[in-house]
């Protein structure tokens, strides 16, 4: 899935119809979620937080911003917080399947966008800077909206996009990509915000004030305070005390956490901590995390544990929940608090139980049928070839075998999850079909619309089992993987991997070919039935190589 986070604040924080009237501009956009609309009243300033795909975030960023353009004055602005413009700074966030070269792009479509249609000058900052002297956003906001007209005066800082000229109303916008941040407190069983402090001085990147031998701070040249760095990088903390919660908490925010996780940080804490004489308790997440950093965090406690990491997604979350304590001040709700889930819907079929799906499958209709069956037994491939990994991995005797077992383990595991996606995007295909033979087709020109949909459908229908067939490839190396090196009591079931997965490449094979007719592309035709022969004639080498494998290593036991 393909996921975008923005996140522009607002140089409205008091006047709730104005918000609402920004916040409706985003709600209208078909395939975005609008998740937060946080106003203030002292900074006069709303950070609205909404997700979606690309395409989907940047036109209802575009939206936002030129409903902000309409509603907001900026003559008659004023706040606690920076600003330059109605529309102070909007960053793109890549959250899943997108990379931030790709949020850099967005940032550059939208602000020649609002240049251009809004006449708003427009600078690029973070990871969409034109120039490293604008990547720092306090940079180019020095100054603020009272400075911009003789700012703007100056060709060196010429904006991005749009009129080098002020204009009074919406005065300038910020437009940049940058890493997700996470809003991330460790607790700790002490009312001493000294102890938190202390603690918080040793992880965040800042570290703290350099002292001489007779303690006092230590400054440069400039008079100003050195510091010795702390022991992460992308990491701001504070120690504060909590009168509600009647504890010290470590506040952070970890601009990248790519770079440096909450499950590190989290450890490092309790160790910090332990040596203070006092000990966490738990942790809160504030506002959302991405699923990456919640399952790095499951893998990195489970291989604490000397466990398998091969084991299913919920499973992985479960254990970084406990682990870190998320649910200590209260219940940690995966499905409100990790941003993909946002956007989780489970598969009408893939959702079902199995009676349930054997009896939709044997009707009349058309779809779900062969396709979704072909990616179905794929998953259970990988579910059987995951399981004997489990089985194999901490076992004594196999020692040899634990890394990779336990690369197949999650391997397998992803790759289930790919083929359960699969059983009703096929359906999905097959019904974009029937909807495009159900085209007009009265005139000439409704033939050609016709022909070009049913075309372009008809490639996608023939795309998904071409991906389950690629897929396959990969899922019956695992379970030749553990037949070959895994838990000898569990060679059967390495075999049934095997041959579930060669059943689901000529199902996928089968349900590539019967499509190509349909197809005029005769090149695209040619390539795809080529490359499809290839890989069903190699997924089922492999696979009876790896059920003779089992057969032998059965007959040797007797």
């Amino acid at each position: 899935m393909k996921l975008v986070e923005c996140v522009p604040n607002f140089s409205e924080g008091r006047d709730a119809a104005k918000i609402e009237r920004i916040a409706a501009s985003i709600r209208g956009v078909e395939g975005v979620k609008l998740l937060d609309v946080d106003p203030g009243k002292d900074t006069n300033r709303t950070v609205v937080t909404f997700i979606g795909g690309p395409e989907e975030v940047l036109e209802a960023a575009f939206r936002a911003v030129a409903a902000a353009a309409e509603a907001i004055d900026m003559r008659s602005h004023a706040g606690a917080h920076a600003r330059l413009g109605a529309t102070d700074v909007c960053p793109f966030v890549p959250v899943s399947g997108v990379t931030m070269a790709e949020c850099a792009e967005l940032a550059r479509r939208l602000g020649a966008r609002v240049g251009s249609e809004l006449g708003i000058p427009v600078y690029l900052y973070e990871e969409a800077a034109s120039d490293p002297a604008r990547r720092n956003l306090a940079d180019i906001r020095a100054g603020e909206y009272e400075g911009l007209p003789e700012k703007l005066k100056d060709p060196r800082w010429k904006p991005d996009f749009g009129p080098a000229s002020f204009n009074p109303k919406t005065g300038a916008t910020v437009v940049g990509a940058r890493e997700f941040l996470i809003a991330f407190n460790v607790n700790l069983n002490t009312r001493d915000v000294r102890i938190a402090r202390e603690i918080a001085f040793d992880l965040r990147e800042k570290g703290r004030a350099k002292r001489d031998a007779a303690g006092a701070i230590c400054k440069d040249d400039s008079g100003c305070t050195v510091f010795a760095p702390g022991k992460f990088k992308a990491c701001k903390a504070v120690g504060w005390y909590m009168e509600d919660l009647g504890r010290a908490q470590i506040s952070m925010n970890l601009v990248n956490y790519k770079v440096t996780a909450p499950h590190a940080v989290f450890d490092e804490a309790c160790a910090l901590a332990d040596k203070l004489g006092v000990r966490v308790t738990g942790s809160e997440l504030v506002g959302l995390i991405p699923l990456e950093a919640m399952i790095r965090a499951g893998r990195h406690y489970l291989a604490k544990q000397g466990k398998t990491a091969g084991v299913p997604e919920s499973e992985l979350v479960h254990v970084a929940v406990l682990s870190m304590g998320l649910g200590e001040l209260y219940p940690f709700e995966p499905d409100k608090k990790i941003i993909e889930y946002q956007f989780r819907t489970a598969g009408a079929l893939a959702g079902m139980t199995v009676s349930r799906f054997v009896d939709v499958l044997s009707t009349d209709s058309p779809a779900p049928g062969g396709g979704s069956v072909a990616a179905l037994c794929g998953a259970l491939s990988c579910a059987l070839s995951s399981m004997v990994a489990a089985l194999t991995h901490g076992k004594k005797g196999y020692e040899n075998a634990f890394a990779e077992m336990e690369r197949v383990g999650t391997g397998a595991q992803e790759l289930a999850a790919a083929f359960l996606a699969d059983v009703d995007r096929d359906t999905a295909a097959f019904n974009r079909v029937m909807d495009a033979m159900r085209l007009p087709k009265s005139t000439d020109a409704e033939k050609g619309a016709r022909a070009a949909a049913i075309e372009e459908a008809t490639k996608g229908a023939t795309l998904v089992p071409l991906g389950v067939l690629r897929r396959c490839r990969e899922a019956v190396a695992h379970a030749g993987a553990v037949v070959r090196h895994g838990n000898r009591n569990s060679t059967s079931d390495g075999g049934v991997a095997a041959a579930a997965a060669r059943t689901a490449a000529e199902g996928a094979y089968l349900n590539v070919k019967i499509n190509l007719p349909g197809i005029a592309d005769a090149a695209w035709k040619s390539e795809t039935l080529e490359e499809a022969r290839a890989l069903r004639d190699e997924i089922v080498r492999d696979a009876e190589e790896a059920i003779r494998s089992c057969e032998e290593i059965m007959d040797a036991a007797k």
